[in-house]
This record gives structure tokens, sequence and C-alpha cells, in this order.
């Protein structure tokens, strides 16, 4: 049976930023399962430069939308934050600021924003709540993507306040899937073990390294829940207050590294490089807003998404 608010989609052109990319490929598969009378625009990097003004501009000119998803974002795992701070901020608010002004002045209906966790303090209680976003400094490896990212949340309300702009601010905690970002310079902890474990087991090699102490939890939400999670905000949720997405299950970095040996069949050691960061300490989202307020539940068993992403990985690497 067919959800009615799908109708929300019917008739409208959709701007999705980053929908070219690992998040982005998801969600439009998804949102052209929600209507057949929907047009999606994606404004590759190659025609459309997202950080500069005029880009933008041409980029609502050419596509007349009236609504827009912001996945685009420069974004890595903690070596990545920790080498290109300034890029990171820079890139990621110009482009969030610029893309909602053109969009306010175009008269857009509707704008999602995607933030970020890493916008939370470094110490902030578990589980994380909305409300204490500006309750300390985020963790230093990536506070300028946390900030940079924060700062639109303030846009949001400010727009929402003086122009009554429909804006809306999504912080999805640490996504994970098919078509994951497998690239060891810039993945983060998931897809990264995934390739060492199974280039180990086929290399007959003794062990692999991971990052850090182990110590440290993370929170994980399976990338088809998220893209889910973000088209039912933008169909049902209109306010400026922020909402978290995750899965509500934590796991410490040592148990999920141990897990995914297990899964990819590596009987070989894990040893553990301590000179390296472990980031934040504890990650853990209170996700009762997103139920509350627009019906929204991750579905995706972690075994299960974890499986998913190592077999598409072991059928798609090397293409």
């Amino acid at each position: 049976m067919t959800d009615p608010t799908h109708d929300f989609w019917d008739g409208r052109t959709v701007m999705v930023t980053g929908g070219s990319g690992f998040l982005g490929s998801h969600l439009i598969e998804d949102l052209e399962d929600r209507s057949d009378d929907v047009q999606i625009f994606v404004p590759r990097s190659d025609d459309y430069d997202l950080r500069e003004k005029a880009d933008i501009e041409r980029a609502f000119e050419d596509s007349g939308a009236d609504t827009v998803i912001h996945l685009a974002a420069t974004v890595g795992g903690i070596g990545a934050n920790k080498e290109n701070p300034g890029r990171y901020f820079y890139d990621n608010a110009i482009m969030g600021i610029e893309l909602l002004e053109q969009a306010r002045q175009f008269e857009v209906d509707k704008f999602t924003i995607l933030g970020t966790i890493c916008s939370y303090p470094k110490h902030t209680e578990v589980p994380f709540k909305e409300e204490d976003l500006y309750d300390g400094y985020p963790e230093e490896t990536n506070a300028p993507y946390g900030i940079a990212k924060k700062a639109l949340l303030t846009q949001s309300r400010a727009y929402r306040k003086q122009y009554d702009f429909d804006s809306i601010y999504l912080m999805p905690v640490n996504l994970y899937g098919p078509r994951d970002d497998f690239d060891l310079e810039t993945s983060h902890v998931i897809p990264a073990i995934i390739r060492k474990s199974i280039e180990a087991r086929e290399n007959d090699e003794d062990a692999i390294t991971a990052w850090g102490t182990g110590e440290p939890t993370r929170e994980f939400l399976y990338v088809e829940d998220a893209a889910e999670g973000i088209l039912d905000a933008t169909e049902r949720y209109d306010s400026s207050d922020p909402v978290n997405l995750g899965s509500g299950h934590e796991i410490s970095i040592r148990d999920l590294v141990e897990l995914i040996v297990e899964l990819t069949d590596f009987d070989g050691d894990v040893e553990w490089d301590t000179s390296k960061p472990d980031g934040q300490p504890r990650r853990k989202l209170d996700t009762s807003r997103a139920r509350e307020r627009f019906g929204w539940e991750a579905s995706t068993d972690f075994e299960e998404g974890l499986e998913k992403t190592i077999e598409w990985y072991e059928a798609n690497r090397g293409r």
C-alpha cells in the first residue's frame, strides 16, 4: 500500500546535492520508488562548483527546483579530518550557506539540510540529545567540519524566523552500507576494516592494523535507513529544531573490528596503533525526536547490514 504522504513528491523538482555519492545514490532510488511524477536534478561537481555563488544560481536556473536536499559535503575519516581542517571548514560552510541563501531567493518550498553528529560537544552525555548541541566544543579532530555544519542550523533557524523559510536540519550518525567509500585514505572505520580484513585473508597475512585503542564507542546507521529517514522528514517535518537519525545500537570499536574480522573470515590478529587518535570517546543518539515528529525509526539489524556491505564490496571491488 502506498503511503499517502508520498504524494508530497508528485509534480516536484528536487535538487539533490551529492546525489551521485554514497548516500545520495540510495536516496534517489528511494525517491524514485515513492513517485513516478518527481523530477530529480543532481548538480554534478564537473558542471557546478557549489562553493561558487554563480554556479549555485545557474543550478537553480537550470533545474527550476522547488525542493532541495543538501547532502553534498567534503568529508572523510579521522585521518582526513586531521589533515584538512581548513578545507573541511571552508568547503562545507561556504557551500551550505550560499545554497540556503540562493534557495531562499529562488523561493524554494522545502530545504533539507544534512548536518553531522560531529557538531556535538566532545564529552556529550550519552545518549546525545539535540538540546545538547551547544553545550561545549566538538572533538578536536573533526571540530572544523562539525562547526561548519552547525552554522547551517543557525542559518536555518534565522531564515525561518525572518523569512518564514521552510528548512529542516537532520543529523545522521555514522553511515555504512553498499557503495561506501573503501579508499583507505578517506574511508571511515567500517569500510576500512572490511577492506583490510578481506585483503589480509586473500594474501595470507597474519594481522591487520586498526587505529587507536579500540575503546571508544560508536553508533552506525545503515545507508538505506538513513535515506528513508531523510525523505520521511522532508515529507512530514516542518521545524528548524535539529533531529538525530540513528539506530540506537552502540558498539565499541574493538567489538566492531572483531565482528567484521569474523564476518569476513579473516583468522589473523588485530594490531592496535595507539599512536593514532581515537576521536570522540562515545557516540550514541537519542532518536526519540525523529520517531515522535515524523514517525521514523531505523529497521536494519546491524549484523545483517554489515553482511550486505561485505557482500557488496566483494562483488564490486576492482570495478
